[in-house]
């Protein structure tokens, strides 16, 4: 079978794993969900849907590198994770919902909710960082298709800017997009 199935199995049984967690009102350790929530962000099979729609960059060596989950695609996760679980937090959470990474934080260090989004942002920027530094040194020919994963990830942090959860209340991002797209800005 291929890498991507592979992965998609693999994201299947972590997908489950916090369906067990929400059923079985588990709060884990923070180790224990940010070994989940890097996967279960739905990133890392995002990465191969991404390579899908680019000509030249989807070689089966790029498949390969994305279904193996490299650094670059892990990090991205897990940014993704923490971002939305910081605009989650903020907003307030239901009843079924899996214990966040920041109130996973809370418990395990005994802080405040303030002081966990804190220590969990500077864990974005550590993954960040994780990125910068395997992009250096990534091999030429797969390249382009880490840009990608890299821009995709850039776009989280618009989604998610200020704390807000752009990606499931998209109203706010509408007035962001049109600036962007169509409201030009002339220089002369």
């Amino acid at each position: 079978m291929g890498s991507g199935y592979l992965l998609f199995q693999s994201s299947s049984e972590y997908y489950l794993c916090e369906a067990k967690w929400s059923n079985e009102k588990y709060a884990p350790s923070f180790k224990e969900h940010l070994e989940v929530s890097r996967m279960s962000s739905g990133f890392p099979t995002l990465a191969l849907v991404l390579l899908m729609g680019v000509d030249n960059t989807a070689t089966n060596e790029a498949f390969d590198w994305a279904a193996d989950v490299p650094d670059i695609v892990c990090a991205s996760g897990v940014i993704a994770h923490f971002l939305n679980d910081i605009a989650s937090y903020k907003l307030g959470k239901t009843k079924k919902d899996v214990a966040s990474s920041v109130e996973c934080y809370m418990k395990e260090n005994l802080v405040g909710g303030q002081e966990a989004i804190v220590a969990i942002s500077a864990l974005a920027e550590d993954a960040w960082r994780m990125i910068n530094r395997a992009c250096m040194e990534i091999e030429p020919a797969l390249l382009p298709a880490a840009q990608l994963v890299v821009n995709l990830t850039r776009t989280l942090e618009v989604i998610y800017l200020g704390g807000r959860d752009g990606y499931t209340f998209g109203g706010d991002l509408k007035g962001l997009i049109a600036a962007l797209f169509l409201k030009p800005i002339y220089v002369v």
